[in-house]
């Protein structure tokens, strides 16, 4: 889990930027607050704002990132104004609260943006539970949830962004085989459903903290499409929360809320939970529960015992939101799974035949969109399969044959970023030098790493079977009798057909022997 975390390709620095960014945002909109003379809970509330301003906000532009970080607060402000008015009526605010997971949940079907939408209303309603906020917070809360949203768009698009450098990637939804629809209000009903188990239970295990069982079961249920996601994502949160409270006794406790070393833990904590954020989802988990411990020893209510209670919570949580997944409207995992490799698989072809054109001195081709894409898809990938390779998977064989995909996606994201690099400047490249840059392959020039590739994708292709053609997920055939123009060092002309061609149908069973059973 530590090498995964620390080894982890990074094309760009990107996770390294955008973590880097998030401390420098949420600190604004904290100093921020502090200058307009906002109390503790303000600060908080500010501070939160602008770290689901700048986590999960994910529009594939940067225009479409402004519009939806300007729409937060038109969707948290009026939940957190019901949370308010709802606090001395407990049967009321139970409901509410469900409602508002079933709605959050369900505004996925419109995107980006309204997953956005749909989490920031979400924990508008939690902080609301968390700092017992009543109506005459609200003024204060306002000023905070504006100031800093402002804040964090004013480091995001204005100080510091680095997007607009970049290609802009491709939003992996979910596949169409899926159905986007029929999943987003599949997960709403098993959402509000797993809330309603967590909040009975959390009210059962503590009549003050329970709204952490319903906030576990929410986050459990997010960027999970299936139920073997759910189920493995819901390990790592107690898990991760098990390891930060371990990492809070010591850490934490002992500092009883000093200000200053716990401010400098506080930054740590944010960079970690945006660096680790698409790589493990225990190691976020693990930053996320010690920066709420840190945040209760700046309220004055940290000790042993509330740490105890939070990782009971968080276990009904994770219950409740595995119990929905199995029994409410279940998305089977070898569906969703085969989808998403099957979709990583096309954009690697895709991506491999943009870099071979290039290379081939055709300067209408663009490997770098699509690499883009693939770096976002890879993750999803791993997310999907997770449970086939977790150590408590029983089926062996699966697990292997995924832990091998895996290797083979991995092996095709490394050879597509050399030649990528060598696409950026094929001039600079001999077939018997390695590609330009960091990331290229050390073995040999672009030519082989296109037969390194190539082999990966018809290896890739034989484990998980057909896949049939996309539009716009290959590169264009040349008219009949046209030929590559010759590169001027030398590279192969065939360096336009590698790798082959994955909607080959006599390259791969009918059916992939990944998801079969």
């Amino acid at each position: 889990m530590l090498k995964r975390m620390f080894t982890a390709p990074d094309p760009g620095r990107t996770r390294l930027r955008f973590a880097a960014r998030a401390v420098l945002g949420i600190g604004l909109a904290v100093v921020v607050c502090g200058l307009a003379g906002h109390s503790l809970t303000g600060a908080v509330t500010g501070g939160l704002a602008a770290l689901l301003a700048l986590f999960t906000v994910a529009d594939a532009t940067v225009r479409g990132q402004a519009v939806t970080t300007a729409l937060l607060p038109a969707a948290g402000l009026p939940v957190l104004t019901v949370a308010t008015g709802l606090h001395t009526h407990p049967v009321a605010r139970d409901l509410a609260f469900l409602a508002v997971v079933g709605a959050g949940v369900y505004a996925r079907r419109w995107g980006p943006r309204g997953h956005s939408l749909g989490v920031f209303a979400f924990m508008m309603f939690f902080v609301a539970q968390f700092l017992q906020a009543t109506p005459g917070h609200l003024p204060e809360l306002y000023a905070a949830v504006l100031l800093s949203v402002l804040s964090a768009a004013a480091v995001r698009f204005g100080l510091w962004c680095y997007e607009r450098r970049l290609p802009p990637p491709a939003a992996p939804a979910p596949p169409g085989g899926t159905g986007l629809a029929r999943v987003t209000t599949r997960q709403a009903v098993q959402a509000t459903a797993g809330a309603a188990f967590a909040l009975g239970v959390g009210h059962l295990v503590s009549g003050q903290r329970w709204y952490w069982a319903v906030g576990a079961t929410w986050w459990v249920f997010v960027n999970t499409t299936s139920r073997g996601e759910v189920l493995v994502r819901g390990f790592r949160r107690v898990l991760g929360t098990a390891l930060g409270i371990g990492l809070g006794l010591a850490v934490a406790v002992p500092l009883h809320g000093a200000p200053v070393p716990t401010a400098v833990l506080l930054a740590a904590c944010v960079f970690g939970i945006f660096y680790t954020a698409a790589v493990s989802y225990t190691w976020m988990m693990l930053c996320v529960t010690l920066l709420a411990e840190l945040l209760y020893g700046l309220l004055g209510v940290l000790h042993p015992g509330l740490l105890a209670l939070r990782l009971a919570e968080t276990g009904v949580g994770a219950l409740g939101a595995a119990l929905a997944a199995l029994l409410v409207l279940p998305v089977t995992t070898h569906a969703v799974t085969d989808a998403w490799i099957r979709r990583a698989l096309r954009c690697a072809h895709a991506c491999a035949a943009e870099a071979a054109a290039r290379l081939a001195v055709d300067v209408r081709a663009d490997a770098a969109p699509r690499a883009a894409e693939l770096e976002q898809l890879l993750p999803r990938v791993r997310l999907s399969v997770a449970p086939l390779v977790h150590p408590l998977n029983p089926l062996r064989g699966r697990g292997r044959r995924a832990r091998r995909v895996l290797a083979l996606l991995d092996t095709c994201a490394d050879e597509i970023r050399g030649l990528v690099a060598a696409a950026a400047d094929p001039g600079a490249c001999r077939d018997d030098r390695p590609a330009a840059g960091p990331e290229a392959s050390p073995d040999g020039g672009p030519a082989a790493a296109c037969r390194r590739l190539r082999a990966a994708v018809e290896e890739l292709t034989a484990l998980v079977g057909v896949v049939p053609p996309a539009d716009g997920t290959a590169a264009a055939p040349r008219p009949t009798g046209e030929s590559a123009p010759a590169h001027p060092h030398g590279h192969p002309h065939d360096l336009e057909r590698a790798p082959a061609d994955p909607a080959d149908p006599s390259r791969a069973p009918a059916r992939s022997p990944l998801v079969r059973a």
